[in-house]
C-alpha cells in the first residue's frame, strides 16, 4: 500500500534525528538545575563550618558566679527599712544578707544570665511583689501598690498616682557610682555586679534617690569586712523613718541601719 506524503515527511524527520532546529536547542533546565544543586551544597558547607567554629555566647552571671548589690525601697516618699535577710538559701541563689545587700549567686540556669532579674529574686522572698505594674513592700502598714493608684494618707506623696519604678547605678573600683539609669519595668531589671538599686512606687515626675543605706553595708562585704550572710533580727521601731507608720516591720539589726540619712525619707 503507498505511504500517504504525511507519512513520508515523518519518515524523513526521524532519520535526520529530528531536524536540525532540535539538534541545535541547548537543555537549559538542566543546566540551571545543575548550578542551582552546586549553590546550594557550598551555602549548606560554609553554614555548617560556621555553626561549628562559632563560640557560643555567655551571659553573666552563670551559675557559680558570686556578685553583690544593694537594694532600697522607696514607698511614696518614705524610705523603708533593709529587708530581713532571707530565711533560706538552699532553693535559690538569690538572696539578701538582711543589710540591704543582694547576693546573686545564681544555683540554677533559671536564675542565671538574661534570668537573673529583680523580678525573680522577688519571687523567692516571701511577702515581696514586685512586677512591671505592682509592688508590695513586706510590711503589714504598707499597702499592695499598683500603676494609676494614689499614695495613701500619711506619706510624704499622699494623695498623688504614683507608678512602679526602679533606679540603678553601678559602684565602680574607684568607689564612684555611675548610671543613675530610670526604668519603669522593674521586674525585668537585670541585676549587675556591684549595682545599687532603689525599687519605688512613687509619682512619674519623681526621681528615686540612691540607696544610701545599702551602699556603707555593700562596700564592707565587697572589701571583706562584713559577713555576707546575718541572721534575722527584729526590731520594732527602732530603725523605722520618721516618716513611716511602719513600726512593726521586721527589719535589719540596728547596726545596719543607722547608717540612713534621716533626708533620706523625703527625697524625691
Amino acid at each position: 500500500m503507498a505511504r500517504s506524503s504525511s507519512g513520508k515527511s515523518v519518515a524523513r524527520a526521524a532519520a535526520t534525528g529530528g531536524g536540525a532546529t532540535y539538534r541545535g536547542q541547548m537543555p537549559v533546565n538542566w543546566y540551571a538545575a545543575l548550578v542551582v544543586i552546586v549553590l546550594v551544597g557550598i551555602a549548606s558547607v560554609a553554614l555548617a563550618k560556621y555553626n561549628y567554629n562559632k563560640t557560643p555566647t555567655v551571659v553573666e552571671p552563670t551559675v557559680g558566679t558570686t556578685w553583690h548589690a544593694g537594694l532600697a525601697f522607696d514607698i511614696c516618699g518614705t524610705t523603708e527599712p533593709a529587708l530581713a535577710a532571707s530565711p533560706t538559701t538552699a532553693t535559690t541563689g538569690l538572696t539578701t544578707t538582711g543589710s540591704g545587700v543582694l547576693l546573686i549567686a545564681p544555683k540554677t540556669a533559671s536564675e542565671a544570665g538574661n534570668n537573673a532579674t529583680l523580678g525573680k529574686f522577688a519571687q523567692g522572698y516571701d511577702g515581696l511583689t514586685l512586677t512591671n505594674t505592682s509592688l508590695k513592700y513586706p510590711s503589714a502598714s504598707v499597702p499592695l501598690y499598683k500603676n494609676g493608684e494614689k499614695c495613701a494618707a500619711g506619706t510624704p506623696d499622699a494623695g498623688k498616682v504614683g507608678e512602679v519604678k526602679a533606679r540603678w547605678w553601678v559602684l565602680t573600683q574607684s568607689l564612684k557610682e555611675t548610671g543613675g539609669l530610670t526604668t519603669v519595668k522593674p521586674a525585668d531589671l537585670k541585676f549587675v555586679n556591684r549595682q545599687l538599686i532603689t525599687v519605688g512606687f512613687v509619682p512619674d515626675n519623681v526621681s528615686l534617690p540612691k540607696p544610701v543605706s545599702a551602699i556603707s553595708p555593700l562596700l564592707q562585704v565587697l572589701s571583706g569586712t562584713q559577713p555576707v550572710a546575718t541572721t534575722t533580727t527584729t526590731v520594732a521601731g527602732a530603725t523605722t523613718p520618721t516618716s513611716s507608720s511602719s513600726s512593726t516591720t521586721t527589719t535589719t539589726p540596728a547596726s545596719t541601719t543607722t547608717t540612713k540619712p534621716s533626708s533620706t525619707t523625703t527625697t524625691k
